[in-house]
């Protein structure tokens, strides 16, 4: 039982860790949104937020260098887990701003926010001690 309650709380951190630098990314964007108006390509902006994503994990690794997720098995799970966590949030975090009419960045999509996550949850699942 005490396992079940351990792996939790690890799985829980990692989420938490991804979900605030996505949500904080996602302001960011808001906040330059007047110079995304010119339509991008999809598969460059797809790649582009692998790369972000990545760099996120890096960084987060000066937050949290170590992995709260002990367990070898829990951590690869981990790698698929949280980004669709993640990206489910995202997701309605982009309805409820289109339901207010507000203008929608590509991450306010499940596919592009899960790449970003993905793209850091694989940078911490191999450089995470």
């Amino acid at each position: 039982m005490e396992f079940i309650f351990e792996a939790l709380f690890e799985f829980l951190v990692e989420l938490l860790l991804q979900i605030v630098i996505e949500v904080l990314m996602e302001f960011g964007l808001h906040s330059m949104k007047d110079t995304f108006k010119r339509p991008r390509n999809p598969v460059l902006s797809f790649i582009g937020y692998l790369l972000w994503g990545a760099l996120a994990g890096g960084l987060s690794l000066l937050i949290l260098p170590t992995s709260p997720i002990a367990n070898p098995l829990l951590r690869q799970g981990n790698v698929l887990a949280t980004p669709l966590a993640v990206g489910t949030v995202m997701m309605l975090i982009g309805r409820g701003r289109d339901s207010k009419g507000q203008t929608l960045v590509r991450l306010d999509r499940f596919g592009y926010a899960f790449a970003f996550a993905f793209a850091m949850a694989l940078v911490r699942y191999f450089f995470a001690k």
